[in-house]
């Protein structure tokens, strides 16, 4: 696996390549190293899939900052591709959050976000949000800055004021937000394209597009959404919502014919969803091992 400085530089490379970036949702590492093999160049651990997949809870503030870092280590741990992950409010005032970013850092991603909305917050694209005061964001933005290591350690912003204050708030905290230090501006829940153009060329710092299915923001392509402006677009649910699906379909087939049936043939087989995650190579490195010691 990469260093964690090795991630970091490698996302800043990313970054200043005019291609824009495309980081599909990882919920847990099996969703992580299909979406590395698939040949994404980064791997995004949302929040909401965090909290639904390892907890059974909705994406309401619910996963603490503790079970938040145990999935990003274990993600980041499992592939070579930079990962992005989720920090939700940053879990506290500017004291918390030096501490989450010092805290994420040694998980081995390379980037996290933080967001303005008020804590308990929820998803992004549900309704009835609040905001915290612009100015405290920006304090908590210079508190995350100044307190990495890794000056390559990439702090996405992200703002929920324009369902809550509006659009002109919203631009207003964008700037102010560039200037107390974000690397990269993350406005939730764009309503229209036309918006969304706006924001690109408002700021020339890099922009993330939030591409959630069944949520407010249209589902632009990627390929458009870099003749937009936008350099980063993640899909943070589009994993979760197929399996919910498919498992729930797979289920009510057991239940009613005793047996899988038809769904067998579209699944994996053991030894390949095995060698998915590597089995192949551990077997070599065993029998490797294996053969040293029959020498001694």
């Amino acid at each position: 696996m990469v260093t964690k400085e090795k991630a970091t530089i490698r996302f800043r490379q990313l970054l200043a390549q005019p291609e824009i970036i495309m980081a599909p949702g990882a919920y847990d590492c099996l969703t992580a190293k299909i979406i590395e093999q698939a040949g994404f160049p980064a791997v995004y651990m949302t929040g909401a899939g965090t909290s639904v997949a390892r907890l059974g809870q909705p994406d309401l503030a619910l996963a603490t900052m503790t079970e938040m870092l145990a999935n990003a280590a274990a993600i980041a741990g499992s592939v070579d591709v930079p990962v992005i992950a989720d920090a939700d409010t940053g879990y506290g005032g500017v004291l918390n959050v030096g501490r989450t970013v010092r805290l994420y850092e040694r998980t081995g991603v390379a980037a996290i976000h933080i967001e303005d909305q008020e804590s308990p917050k929820r998803c992004g694209h549900l309704d009835n949000k609040r905001v915290i005061p612009a100015d405290e964001m920006v304090q908590k933005i210079h508190a995350a800055v100044d307190a990495r290591i890794d000056g390559n350690f990439t702090i996405i912003v992200r703002t929920d004021a324009l369902a809550v204050t509006g659009w002109d708030d919203t631009m207003e905290r964008c700037q102010a937000y560039v200037e107390a230090g974000a690397d990269v501006l993350f406005v939730e829940a764009v309503r229209s394209k036309k918006q969304a153009q706006l924001i690109t060329r408002r700021f020339e710092k890099p922009m993330l597009y939030n591409f959630v299915e069944s949520g407010k923001s249209p589902l632009i392509p990627a390929g458009e959404l870099q003749r937009l402006g936008f350099k980063l677009v993640i899909f943070p649910a589009s994993a979760l919502l197929l399996v919910t699906k498919a498992v729930a379909g797979l289920m009510a087939e057991i239940k009613n014919q005793g047996t899988p049936g038809f769904m067998i043939d579209q699944m994996v087989s053991l030894e390949d969803c095995f060698n998915l995650v590597g089995m192949a190579e551990l077997l070599a490195q065993d029998a490797k091992y294996a053969g040293q010691m029959a020498t001694i």
